[in-house]
Formats: C-alpha cells, structure tokens, sequence
C-alpha cells in the first residue's frame, strides 16, 4: 500500500511541472527501499544518527582532531 501511495505522489510530482521537486523526488526515486522499510520494519537509522551527532559536537568541542588514534581511543572510552 505505501508503494502504490509513493508511486502516485511521484507521478503527481512530475505531473505538477515544477523543477524544483525533482530533486527530492530523485532522491525518494534512488532510496525508496529503505524509506518503504521504515513502513514494513518500523526501524528507522536514528540511533546512528544520534551518535554521529554526539562524535561531531565532540570533534567540534576540541576544534578538530589532531591525534586520530587519541580522538579513537576518547571515543570509546566515552560512549562505548
């Protein structure tokens, strides 16, 4: 039911002419797989985004990284 709901949102996105949409229409075009999971699974990537988050406040905290394998280790030693 959610890919016939898309399709029909995609075709009415062309359907409308506006340039602008195609982009994010192209993008729902490429990735329609994984946001139709989100419907079948209920999963979604939000803890993976939380913690790419919480690495780059991190990062930025310290004005970058200078030492890669020190910036490894506090990681892990923090949020592992």
């Amino acid at each position: 039911m959610a890919y016939t709901k898309l399709a029909h949102w995609h075709k009415d996105v062309e359907d409308t002419g506006f340039k602008a949409f195609n982009t994010i229409a192209n993008t729902i075009t490429l990735n329609y797989r994984s946001i139709l999971n989100y419907f079948i699974n209920r999963s979604t990537n939000a803890s993976a985004e939380s913690f790419n988050a919480k690495i780059k406040a991190f990062r930025a905290q310290f004005r970058g990284v200078k030492n890669v394998e020190f910036f490894l280790y506090r990681l892990t030693t923090i949020f592992a």
